[in-house]
């Protein structure tokens, strides 16, 4: 007698077929998985330490007073009549949730390695786990510089914000796809070549320069502005910096460039992914 066994099964698992195929009703299924993990991470990360999670505010807030004293005192760089506070907070907060997303994304296979080759999920769960936890880092942050923006802007300093403050999560969408997408990349080709990660440490310190975090793009002169056309991390601090100061820089061309890197790395993010995480586990 002939059973089919797979009438009996209420999931079934297949492999992919295609660099293009990505079952987003499977990740949306999984969605307590990356609530898990999100609340995994944010535990174990703080779960030893005294001040626990007042580390989302020390980390940027040391680094704003180092900024105001190196960058503003002693080379005594311009604003764009920003307070140095705001200005200097503001990049830093939208900095290291840039990077937040692209390190943590950089070393996605080695660092998961054993749960990957044990259980079956989504691996793309990941990836969003990453943006989450981060993007819990980012709105602590953000708390704290709305209180020192209505600070200033009862102090009489002339801020200009608009109604596109209301945009900010779009901000917050866009630097985690550009730093999820880049770290994917990064973390495909780390899985063959292990010293490439030394590289992408200098390179990420370095890159950091290259962008307007500890000045604005009116002091970059124009023969460089093409770095911030090729730099997608560039558009979204300025456009940050003139949605909620009213002072930018920015022209919609770079937001175009900007938004075009961003899908291209997107792009070949996925592709690269959904190629290594059927072969990573053999090469590790």
């Amino acid at each position: 007698m002939n059973i089919n066994n797979s009438e009996n099964w209420s999931l079934i698992i297949t492999p992919k077929r295609g660099l293009f195929n990505f079952n987003i009703r499977e990740i949306i299924r999984y969605r307590d998985l990356i609530y898990l993990f999100i609340k995994r991470d944010f535990v174990v990360q703080y779960k030893q330490t005294i001040l626990g999670p007042l580390w989302y505010l020390i980390n940027p807030i040391m680094s704003t007073i180092m900024y105001t004293f190196v960058f503003g005192r002693l080379a005594n760089i311009g604003t764009d009549g920003i307070p140095h506070t705001l200005f200097y907070y503001s990049g830093t907060m939208l900095w290291a949730y840039f990077t937040g997303c692209f390190t943590s994304n950089s070393n996605l296979f080695i660092s998961n390695a054993g749960i990957f080759g044990k259980v079956y999920f989504p691996r793309l769960v990941i990836p969003i786990n990453y943006a989450g936890i981060n993007s819990i880092r980012m709105l602590v942050q953000f708390l704290l510089m709305i209180v020192f923006f209505i600070y200033f802007l009862n102090s009489g300093y002339d801020l200009k914000p608009s109604w596109t403050i209301a945009l900010f999560p779009l901000i917050m969408v866009w630097l985690s796809t550009i730093g999820t997408g880049a770290g994917i990349i990064v973390s495909s080709l780390t899985t063959k070549y292990r010293d490439l990660t030394h590289l992408v440490s200098f390179a990420l310190h370095l890159a950091m320069y290259a962008t307007p975090v500890v000045y604005p793009l009116s002091e970059i002169p124009r023969q460089f502005w093409w770095i911030a056309y090729v730099n997608p991390v560039c558009a979204p601090i300025e456009l940050f910096r003139q949605w909620f100061f009213g002072y930018s820089s920015i022209s919609g061309i770079m937001i175009l460039s900007s938004l075009g890197i961003t899908v291209l790395l997107v792009f070949f993010g996925l592709i690269l992914f959904n190629q290594n995480e059927t072969t990573f586990v053999d090469v590790i």
